[in-house]
């Protein structure tokens, strides 16, 4: 199962054309997909007309809809912000540390487009679509 971040839903809706957006596009229909509640809660908020919600929205609930709280993932999410903060890692967002921690948790891929999952990626076995940046060869 891949998750995606609201960093790809907002590019992909915007019309903006990256690896991230590209590959979402081929997984649509193909791949079993999941978002995250506070990720639709993110793309949602940005919409601007009610024609455009109602339409994201129905997009977003043929998805797998995946809850991204609960006592067990916070006090996760929290051993896992530390972890990184011990390794001089802080992470900016603390949506973003429960997002990396649901997939941890329940062995998900996450399809994002934003530098700060790469930390979890590195450190604490975030499966990713694409290697963190750092990862990548020269020219990649």
């Amino acid at each position: 199962m891949i998750l995606v971040d609201s960093s790809v839903w907002i590019d992909y809706l915007r019309g903006v054309e990256t690896r991230q957006t590209d590959r979402l596009h081929g997984l649509l229909g193909i791949e079993p997909l999941a978002v995250g509640d506070l990720i639709m809660t993110e793309v949602l908020q940005g919409l601007t007309s009610e024609k455009d919600f109602k339409q994201v929205r129905h997009l977003l609930e043929s998805l797998d809809v995946v809850s991204l709280g609960g006592q067990a993932l916070a006090i996760q999410a929290a051993r896992n912000f530390r972890t990184l903060r011990e390794q001089g890692i802080t992470v900016r967002k603390t949506i973003d540390c429960t997002i990396a921690t649901r997939c941890i948790m329940d062995g998900m891929t996450l399809l994002h487009g934003d530098r700060d999952f790469d930390p979890f990626v590195t450190h604490l076995g975030l499966k990713s679509v694409f290697q963190p940046a750092s990862n990548l060869e020269p020219g990649a």
